[in-house]
């Protein structure tokens, strides 16, 4: 049997990409990092946000059924930063970055390098994460830039926030 830490070692070695998702609920706007996305169907366009339950984003999500996927690039790392800091685990987390509504009132992040709004078609528990599966209803690119991914980063989420292993 291997060790925990072998197991850690092996997720943090599955890369994937950097958003911020965003989510809002009357007056009330929230974002989160959010790392556990990938498309899960061609036809329909269909992606699959795994969301954890404790997180503050989890409720309004599954209560309002849509969300802002926000796709950081390269150049827009310190959105990642925000987002991880202590400074974003408050419930109205908006203020200290630029946004804007989408058409369905989503906040879109404007130093993401493309903004996905997304209604939610089906919701799964999964362990301590809800699988969120939405189809993307509008587009915007913001800026022609290089995802940033989990390699980019120093520390990588597994369910917990760990460093890289080297």
């Amino acid at each position: 049997m291997n060790s925990d830490r072998d197991l850690l070692h092996a997720l943090a070695s599955l890369t994937t990409g950097i958003y911020v998702l965003t989510v809002r609920d009357g007056e009330r706007r929230h974002g989160m990092s959010s790392s556990w996305v990938t498309q899960v169907s061609g036809h329909p366009r269909l992606l699959i946000a795994a969301v954890d339950r404790r997180h503050h984003s989890h409720d309004i999500a599954r209560r309002t059924r849509q969300f802002a996927l926000n796709v950081v690039g390269a150049r827009g790392q310190a959105l990642e930063e925000y987002f991880y800091s202590p400074a974003a685990r408050r419930a109205d987390n908006l203020n200290a970055v630029a946004w804007e509504d989408s058409p369905a009132g989503l906040p879109y992040l404007l130093d993401a390098m493309v903004n996905l709004e997304c209604r939610v078609h089906d919701q799964h528990a999964a362990g301590d994460h809800t699988l969120f599966v939405a189809d993307v209803t509008h587009v915007a690119i913001r800026a022609s830039d290089r995802p940033l991914t989990s390699l980019d980063l120093e520390y990588v989420y597994v369910g917990e926030v760990i460093r890289r292993p080297e």
